[in-house]
């Protein structure tokens, strides 16, 4: 079992950064994929990134491209989600999740068997 924290969301401006944090505990070796996804109200659950812990690849959502920056720091269990740039419509609850074996695609949330309960992040106009 893997447990998985989120944390760093809280209001900020349009144009701001925020930085996003999952915690992993439980029986991690740091050998499992990890994605970050986002659900805003009344909306599906969206891709945001992720990170193959195979080769090291960074994965991201369309609406991520060129302004969110995901990272590790295996020596921590600690997978970040640098967001910059931030506009309203990034509003959201943001959802950390991780697999050792992905049941999928990255980019599809039913690969991932472990969740996080999620961080608010609000962006302002």
């Amino acid at each position: 079992q893997v447990q998985l924290v989120e944390s760093g969301g809280r209001l900020v401006q349009s144009g701001g950064s925020l930085r996003l944090s999952c915690a992993a505990s439980g029986r991690t070796n740091n050998k499992y994929d990890m994605g970050w996804f986002r659900q805003a109200p009344g909306k599906e659950r969206e891709f945001v990134s992720a990170f193959l812990w195979s080769g090291g690849h960074t994965l991201y959502g369309d609406s991520a491209k060129g302004r969110f920056t995901i990272f590790r720091d295996n020596t921590k269990n600690m997978v970040y989600l640098q967001m910059n740039s931030l506009k309203p419509e990034d509003t959201a609850v943001y959802y950390c999740a991780a697999s050792v074996y992905l049941l999928g695609p990255p980019k599809w949330q039913g690969s991932y068997i472990y969740w996080g309960q999620g961080t608010q992040v609000t962006v302002s106009s």
